[in-house]
Parts: C-alpha cells; sequence; structure tokens
C-alpha cells in the first residue's frame, strides 16, 4: 500500500457560476448549500471525507452568493467539526477575491496563494458520491499517474465528459459530446488526483497565452484534453459505489429519493421502527414534536408512507399523507395535505387540503389552501424561497423565483 496520510491531502471544492440549471432553487443561494436531505449539500460530502481522515478543504468559490452562503455557514470549519465531534478539527479556506476563468484557472489561483505542497482532491458542490479516498490515491500513486480521474458507467452521457481509456490510461476526453459519436459511456464524476506538480503546467506557453486573453480555463473543456494530448500520465478510476449528479431539479428529486429509500447517511436513532420513515429530533422541545407526529402515525391520525424524512421541530396536521418525501425542519403541515415525490425545505407552511406532488417547494414559502379552494402544485414545479401562494391555485411544472406572491 502506498496510501499516504489523508490529513496532508488538500481537497479543493469548485463552486463558480450561477447554476441556472438549479434555479430558481439558487438564485439566492450558491448550489453547494442548497437543502439535500436536511442539510446543505456540499456538507453530505466534506462530513464524508471527514471521517476518513481529511483536515484541510478549500472552495474555490468565484461570485458574491456562493462566497456569502458557504462563508457564513462553514467559516473556517469549527461549526461543522463541533456538529460532528470532528477532533481535531478541519480547517476551511477560500479562493481568494480573484475571478478565475474556470475550474481548472481557480486552482490555479488557489496554488498561487496556498502553495500546496501535498496531493490535491478536487471534488464537486453539487454531486453525492460513495469514494474510499485512501484506495483512489493508492490507484493514483502506484499508476504514478499526474492525474487521476473518477469515472462512472452511464446509460446516457448527455452533458457529461466522456473519457476513451486504453487499460486505464484515459487516451481522448470529449467534453459533452453527441450521445451518437461518445468514445465510450464513462463519464467524468468531476473526482480528480492531482500532484502539486500541475502547478508547472500552469506556466506552460499554451496555459500561459489563454489565461492572459482571459480565456476559458476549465477542467472539462481545456485543462484535461490539453493534458492528455501533451501525453501526461492521465489514469481513469471507476467509482465502486453510489454517484449522483444533483444538477438538476429533476435529478435532485431523483436522487433524494432512491437515497431516502436506502436510508443514507440517515442516524438510525430517527428511525421509526419498523418503517422506512426517520423523524429527526435533538433537543427535548424537538423530541416531543417527535413523539406527537410518532403517535399521530401509530393511531393511524397521519399516513407516513414509503420512505420518509421529517426534520426537527415539524408538525402534522390529521388526516394528511406523505409519501417518499423530504420535510425540512420547522415546517408545519395542516390537515389533509397531500405529499408525494417532494421537497418541502426548511420553515416552510403548507395549508389544510393543499396537494404536492413531484416538485421542491424552496425555504419560508407559504402555500395557502383551504378545503374549499384547495391548492395543487404538481409535475416538477420548483418554488423559489419566500414565496406566497394564495389558495385555489393550481401549478404544474411551473418556476417561481424568490419572493414572488401569486394570487388566483
Amino acid at each position: 500500500m502506498l496510501t499516504m496520510n489523508l490529513s496532508e491531502v488538500r481537497v479543493v471544492i469548485p463552486v463558480g457560476g450561477q447554476a441556472t440549471r438549479l434555479q430558481p432553487l439558487t438564485a439566492e443561494v450558491s448550489k453547494a448549500c442548497l437543502r439535500f436531505m436536511n442539510k446543505p449539500l456540499i456538507e453530505i460530502a466534506i462530513a464524508e471525507l471527514a471521517k476518513q481522515g481529511v483536515k484541510h478543504f478549500i472552495f474555490g468559490v468565484k461570485g458574491y452568493i456562493n462566497y456569502r452562503s458557504l462563508h457564513d455557514y462553514f467559516d473556517d470549519g469549527t461549526p461543522l467539526s463541533a456538529k460532528y465531534g470532528i477532533e481535531p478539527r478541519i480547517h476551511i479556506k477560500y479562493q481568494p477575491h480573484f475571478d478565475d476563468l474556470g475550474s481548472a484557472d481557480s486552482l490555479r489561483i488557489i496554488l498561487d496563494y496556498y502553495e500546496i505542497p501535498s496531493l490535491i482532491a478536487v471534488v464537486q458542490g453539487d454531486n453525492i458520491f460513495d469514494l474510499n479516498l485512501s484506495d483512489l490515491i493508492d490507484f493514483h500513486l502506484s499508476r504514478e499517474a499526474f492525474m487521476t480521474i473518477c469515472l462512472t458507467r452511464v446509460d446516457d452521457v448527455t452533458g457529461y465528459g466522456v473519457a476513451e481509456v486504453e487499460g486505464e490510461r484515459i487516451i481522448r476526453f470529449v467534453e459533452k459530446p453527441d450521445p451518437k459519436e461518445a468514445p465510450s459511456n464513462l463519464a467524468n464524476t468531476g473526482i480528480y488526483i492531482l500532484n502539486p506538480e500541475v502547478r508547472s503546467v500552469y506556466n506552460e506557453p499554451l496555459i500561459q497565452d489563454k489565461i492572459k486573453r482571459r480565456e476559458r480555463l476549465d477542467f472539462g473543456k481545456d485543462f484535461i484534453p490539453y493534458l492528455i494530448e501533451r501525453s501526461y500520465p492521465i489514469y481513469g478510476y471507476q467509482l465502486k459505489g453510489r454517484w449522483y449528479d444533483l444538477g438538476t431539479p429533476a435529478n435532485y428529486l431523483r436522487s433524494l429519493i432512491e437515497l431516502l429509500k436506502a436510508g443514507y447517511g440517515l442516524d438510525p436513532s430517527w428511525r421509526v421502527e419498523g418503517h422506512d420513515v426517520w423523524v429527526q429530533s435533538r433537543s427535548a422541545e424537538s423530541m416531543r414534536r417527535r413523539s406527537e407526529i410518532v403517535k399521530k402515525m401509530h393511531e393511524g391520525k397521519i399516513r407516513l408512507e414509503g420512505a420518509v424524512l421529517i426534520g426537527r421541530h415539524c408538525q402534522i396536521g390529521e388526516g394528511s399523507v406523505i409519501r417518499d418525501s423530504v420535510i425540512d425542519n420547522f415546517t408545519i403541515i395542516g390537515k389533509n395535505v397531500s405529499i408525494e415525490g417532494s421537497a418541502i425545505l426548511d420553515r416552510s407552511i403548507v395549508h389544510d387540503n393543499a396537494t404536492i406532488s413531484k416538485s421542491i417547494i424552496g425555504r419560508h414559502v407559504i402555500v395557502n389552501s383551504s378545503p374549499t379552494k384547495p391548492t395543487s402544485i404538481e409535475d416538477l414545479c420548483v418554488i423559489g424561497d419566500d414565496t406566497i401562494i394564495e389558495e385555489g391555485i393550481k401549478l404544474k411544472a411551473a418556476k417561481i423565483y424568490p419572493h414572488s406572491k401569486l394570487a388566483s
């Protein structure tokens, strides 16, 4: 085994752009901080890597919304370390305030500023993945690779970078090819290992020229093909576990339900015995709310069916049915509400007799509804934060941006 101490590895997480495919959910929050399974999405990856021994994370952050979202929640890593009992604590740093030209240029700025002497791991801010980092690094070192790219087989390569391999070595890489012209079905997951010597590549004339001209310098579109063309040893490591790209609302919901059914990352103490239902709690007050929900469930006053995650301090009115869905913290569900295949983010209120199906309801949203004027939200609606929906409204496949007020 050649594996190095993971506490020496620097994990870089590029978070740039406006995540337009996820809007309106990301209109005012970084995609990395989008709520998923009742926590910021990127927290799942950071916590898992920290449990494996990683101590140093750097956000390759671009733009005010991305920076504000990440820094205000994660700070320097102290809050997350306390939450998960990680000792010694993890350290989180941020890309200096320079606008990069793409994900590969973000890494250049970080390398220049922090003078990283060790291996660099790169992971994405909108993915869920199973990764044994020690195994990946051992693969990288034993092949004497300059860069290792984690690959996964997909049924449809649309929207992905695709690698052509010869044995384990990547001989060609095409970013988002026409599916009919894709060289394989091995998709780039955006998880990389790079040697610290990658710093010297940025000094090569062609790369320097791109930087001076302020041209794009993205990993998939530019940097990886460049390295392959110049015969750097680039290897492909096939992920052995799950990998989910949450880059669209449809992918978000599909991944959410699959992971929920698998009980992914859920505390066994939250589980209602005999059911795929988890009700979170921490304080005495949230324990009381949990007990109320579980009691109503056992008495048949509410129905929690399939796989369901209920956050802390939630309230659910009698006659409501929730199936294959996630309800985030401090959310209030009225009476006779139907929720299926959906995510209701934190501090929202859904009033009586509303129907929500295959949709995402943002944070601090009020869905007004009544027995005489029921509201329905269906077919992959995405409701932005702090929106008010008046009773009786029928929405299908709608995108509503934050701070809206919809009246019938």
